[in-house]
C-alpha cells in the first residue's frame, strides 16, 4: 500500500462518511476498480502526459459523469490532475479497510481443496461471527494442495486446519522425538 493511496483513500472516506455516502461510494469504487482492471489502457490514457490535464479530466466527464457520484468523479479528477491515478487501487483498498473497520465487517478467505457449499459457508460465517462479533464477508479460494480441511486468511493472519498441516505437525513431532 502506498502512502498516496492511504492519504487519498482516507480523505475520500472521511468525505463520504460526512455526507452519509459510505456504502454508495464503496459500491461505486468497487465497480470502477473492476472496470479499470479490465481496461488498463484507459488508466494509461488518464496518465498520458501527451494529453493536457483538462483533456484527461474531460475524458472522465464524458465516460463517467452519468454513472458515478459527483464526489467520486471529482476525486478521480484530482488523482488525474495530481498525476496519482496509478494509485487508484491503493485508494480503493484504504477506503474499503476504513469502511469495514467502522461497520464491523471482517473479510475472510476460506482456502479449501473443494468449493464450500452454501450451507458450509453459512455455518462458517455464523461461527466466525459469533467468535469475532463482526459481520463476516466470506470468499472461497480453491487450493488442491490442502488435501482436505481449510485455511482461513483474515486480517493478515492465517489459521490452518488442513490434513497437510496435521501431517506436517506429526512429521515434526516424530522428527524431534528421541528414541
Amino acid at each position: 500500500m502506498t502512502q498516496v493511496g492511504t492519504v487519498y483513500g482516507q480523505a475520500l472516506y472521511a468525505l463520504a462518511q460526512e455526507e452519509h455516502l459510505g456504502e454508495e461510494i464503496l459500491h461505486q469504487l468497487s465497480v470502477l476498480q473492476e472496470c479499470f482492471a479490465s481496461e488498463p489502457e484507459y488508466v494509461q490514457l488518464l496518465s498520458c502526459v501527451a494529453l493536457s490535464k483538462p483533456e484527461r479530466c474531460q475524458l472522465l466527464d464524458e465516460s463517467l459523469s452519468q454513472g458515478i457520484h459527483p464526489y467520486l468523479l471529482n476525486f478521480l479528477k484530482i488523482l488525474v490532475e495530481k498525476g496519482k491515478i496509478r494509485h487508484f487501487h491503493d485508494c480503493c483498498t484504504t477506503y474499503r479497510q476504513c469502511y469495514y473497520r467502522d461497520n464491523g465487517i471482517l473479510p475472510v478467505t476460506a482456502v479449501t481443496a473443494l468449493p464450500l457449499s452454501q450451507d458450509q459457508s453459512d455455518r462458517l460465517c455464523q461461527k466466525l461471527s459469533s467468535i469475532t462479533g463482526k459481520t463476516i464477508l466470506l470468499s472461497n479460494k480453491l487450493d488442491t494442495s490442502l488435501m482436505g480441511g481449510m485455511r482461513l486468511d483474515y486480517d493478515g493472519k492465517q489459521l490452518e486446519d488442513s490434513i497437510a498441516n496435521r501431517l506436517e505437525s506429526v512429521r515434526q513431532l516424530l522428527k524431534n522425538t528421541i528414541l
